[in-house]
């Protein structure tokens, strides 16, 4: 799933081992499963080069996603000339 982390949500996930998260429409944090019982359990935390953005990796209890699935990115990209993975195929490799 994809949430919103500031340095206080960093913190708490980092301290008490499960997911917290900025909920920019209600203004307040959240800890993922305290109200749906679908709990994040953090197994590693990462940065990217640029430390804007968190990778989280999780033992994840129950759905992640609002709408009950596993995932948020479940869904297939379609490009308009047919599916991505040829799209994919058809872009030059680094140095060609």
């Amino acid at each position: 799933m994809l949430g919103w982390m500031d340095d206080e949500a960093l913190h708490r996930t980092l301290t008490t081992g499960r997911c917290t998260y900025w909920s920019r429409s209600r203004e307040e944090y959240w800890v993922k499963g305290d109200t749906s019982g679908h709990v994040q359990y953090v197994k590693s935390v990462a940065l990217d080069c640029d430390a804007d953005v968190v990778l989280v990796k999780v033992d994840q209890v129950g759905a992640a996603c609002h709408t009950g699935e596993r995932t948020c990115f479940d869904a297939d990209v379609l490009m308009a000339d047919g599916p991505l993975e040829d799209a994919v195929s058809d872009v030059p490799s680094p140095g060609q």
